[in-house]
């Protein structure tokens, strides 16, 4: 079905920005490594071919029709590794994922800094060749979203369609990086997870999700409400900013949600940067977000030196 002009807007720029046994195979792309979640067979697919283009924004690429779920591993440079591992969730409305702006580009700085980074690659929903025809699904999702930016209902943005193969999939991700700790130099009880809109709303559902597969603290990126939140859940740092056209209250909804709950969390909320800022420098102060993730991390001993040594 045809999009018309302000849903195709909305959706594009949603899209745009939003192991062991078990991965027993990988490869290496010359500076990272590719590492299956999960055996060949073991989840069905899609039953189209995987689909990668060059986005015109000059972010890299998107990535949709996802069967195959994938973590690339960034290490830091020799002597550098701190302990802490982070997974990056790239947005795309569970349709698409912007690998590189919300992915790669990310694992890259956070190992800059000392930080094991792991880009998660998670099922998509299916969708066609033309990437002008979105499908029903989430077209109908994306109404949603505008309905409730201007009316505040309701609070809590109903689930997403491919939003629980996706958490399965950032599950995995937890428990594949957790028993490789040790080879990546990593504390098993020092991974976090990072994620950005969708990635975001993957990363809110791991937090208050199976303790088994909770993160050790987490950054939700212009994200969205999850409940209900435990009072054990993954310490939170929020971001997000006034401008945001799609999700203008979350982060502050995410915010309040976790202290109600007596949960750690610390909350930046920048006057402009809009949907999906990542990395990209807009002359605003949400350009400065990922200095303060780290500072964040640095206050609960997550970077730089630390009591909690790799074991």
């Amino acid at each position: 079905m045809l999009m018309n002009r302000s849903i195709r807007s909305v959706s594009l720029v949603i899209a745009a920005i939003l192991l062991s046994a078990t991965a027993t195979a990988q490869t290496s792309t010359g500076e990272a490594l590719i590492i299956p979640l999960y055996p060949q067979g073991m989840i069905a697919s899609l039953g189209v071919p995987e689909i990668r283009e060059q986005l015109d924004s000059g972010d890299g690429i998107m990535i949709r029709n996802v069967s195959e779920p994938t973590l690339e591993l960034f290490r830091p440079a020799p002597g550098h590794a701190n302990g802490t591992a982070m997974i990056v969730a790239p947005g795309g409305g569970f349709v698409g994922l912007g690998y590189d702006a919300g992915g790669t580009a990310v694992a890259r700085r956070l190992a800059q800094r000392g930080i094991t980074a792991l880009v998660l690659k998670y099922r998509t929903i299916r969708s066609g060749a033309d990437s002008m025809q979105l499908p029903e699904v989430h077209m109908k999702e994306m109404n949603t979203l505008m309905a409730r930016a201007k009316s505040g209902s309701p609070v809590e943005i109903p689930r997403f369609a491919g939003e629980q193969h996706a958490v399965e999939d950032g599950a995995r991700a937890m428990k594949v990086v957790r028993q490789r700790a040790h080879e990546w130099g990593v504390a098993p009880n020092r991974v976090g997870f990072i994620g950005f809109s969708a990635g975001a709303f993957l990363a809110a559902d791991l937090a208050i999700g199976d303790k088994a597969s909770r993160p050790d603290f987490v950054a939700l990126l212009y994200g969205g409400l999850r409940t209900p939140v435990p009072a054990n859940a993954s310490p939170a740092f929020i971001a997000a900013a006034s401008d945001d056209e799609y999700q203008p209250n979350d982060a502050m909804q995410l915010y309040a949600a976790w202290r109600q709950a007596g949960v750690a969390a610390e909350l930046h909320i920048y006057e402009r940067g809009g949907h999906g800022f990542d990395l990209k420098q807009k002359g605003t102060t949400s350009d400065h977000w990922f200095d303060e993730l780290v500072w964040w991390m640095q206050s609960r001993g997550l970077v730089g030196s630390s009591r909690d040594n790799p074991r």
